[in-house]
């Protein structure tokens, strides 16, 4: 397929098409999904991936090695997977030997009843250990969701937690709803610092994690007892999770999880967050920015509003600028995904639309991270009633 990289803005939508923007072959099979995008501390640019198996489901990777990927090895195999398009795994670098992967894998009971499968790997991705499940309450309920991020000298891991929705009966939708949950894992698998982080969130909205110079920040969408559904964030300080905090009051409520979670990154002191609300019927795609390591945001900026999906995803540019990645509809409302530059003082770089839209495929959750001076994008694509991963490189200065 040929993507091609267009401008437009909500003013002009004739500007011209520039030039192609480079495609990037990922070495996955037939039919693949769920991609995911990490980036090592030494800039290395990791691409996880689902694809079918035979009977069942592999985790498979990929480093970038240039102007391509190299070739693929797999994380773990299995017939008892919990496959979905909303919450998928990860493979994360941690340092330069020390890799995490994560993946889900179905309890007997089925349904949505599913665990979070860790597996460490101390040679960079070369070998994998025997997994651990990180949460041990043992309820036949939800765990999912998971950010992976560098802890100490180990991995920190934060998930939504269903042990709490056993209790459905209970008219308090507090003792009987999701929460959020964190735990370290050390490098040599020992499990600690099993942490509560929230006691009550959105069902299955994605996660996300940034870590700031004064120590992690979790990323969320929150659920109050009257169903509003707004994004908050919680700082790691000293040995616990800070009460959660709202990003932009958006006053978003509704009765049902939107399946839209958040993206936050940070530099030093400089974080930037985006998410999605439709609060007041309006579909938004928004941003902020902290210059006191997530304490407090700046008053939100809106990115797109009106045709807009959501499915943010975030790279920072500098500690002023972040490139923000979301799925909207087309005039002939398909899916499209869309990146533009966004700055602190409220500036706006024109829409880039990636790939054509009546590939895209309407469950896909775009991926976004910064290699150097160009960003590179991964997404799902659905063409003959399979799947494919697919990804492209583009300049920054194009934005």
């Amino acid at each position: 397929m040929l993507c091609a990289l267009t401008a437009c803005t909500a003013e002009d939508n004739s500007m011209p098409n520039l030039p192609a923007i480079a495609v990037l072959d990922v070495p996955a099979g037939r039919e693949s999904t769920s991609p995911n995008l990490a980036s090592g501390p030494d800039r290395s640019v990791v691409l996880s991936w689902i694809e079918t198996d035979g009977p069942g489901s592999a985790l498979r990777f990929s480093t970038l090695l240039g102007n391509e990927w190299g070739d693929p090895r797999t994380v773990s195999r299995g017939e008892n997977w919990f496959v979905n398009w909303a919450d998928f795994p990860s493979v994360v670098p941690i340092s330069e030997n020390l890799w995490a992967a994560h993946w889900l894998v179905s309890q007997p009971a089925g349904g949505y009843a599913y665990d979070v499968a860790v597996s460490l790997s101390t040679d960079s991705g070369q070998s994998w250990s025997e997994l651990i499940t990180p949460h041990r309450d043992g309820t036949a309920t939800e765990h999912g969701f998971v950010s992976i991020y560098p802890n100490d000298a180990g991995v920190g891991l934060v998930w939504l937690d269903g042990r709490n929705m056993l209790n459905e009966s209970d008219e308090d939708i507090v003792n009987s709803g999701m929460s959020l949950r964190a735990a370290s894992l050390s490098a040599d698998m020992v499990l600690s610092d099993e942490l509560l982080v929230d006691e009550l969130i959105c069902d299955c909205c994605q996660t996300d994690v940034a870590l700031s110079a004064e120590g992690p920040v979790a990323i969320y969408r929150d659920r109050s007892s009257n169903e509003i559904r707004d994004i908050y964030v919680s700082r790691f300080v000293g040995s616990r999770w800070q009460e959660g905090k709202p990003m932009g009051n958006d006053n978003w409520e509704i009765s049902g999880c939107p399946v839209n979670g958040p993206a936050i990154e940070a530099t030093e002191k400089s974080v930037a967050a985006a998410w999605f609300t439709a609060a007041d019927d309006e579909p938004r795609v928004r941003a902020a920015f902290s210059e006191d390591a997530a304490r407090s945001f700046s008053t939100p900026i809106d990115i797109d509003i009106g045709d807009t999906i959501g499915r943010v995803g975030l790279a920072m540019l500098s500690d002023r600028q972040v490139a923000v990645s979301w799925v909207r509809k087309s005039a002939g409302e398909s899916p499209e995904v869309c990146v533009r530059r966004v700055s602190s003082d409220g500036r706006l770089g024109p829409v880039r639309v990636i790939s054509r839209s009546d590939n895209v495929s309407a469950y896909s959750v775009p991926q976004i991270v910064r290699s150097g001076n160009e960003l590179v994008l991964a997404w799902t694509n659905r063409v003959s009633d399979s799947n494919r991963v697919m990804s492209a490189r583009i300049s920054i200065d194009s934005l």
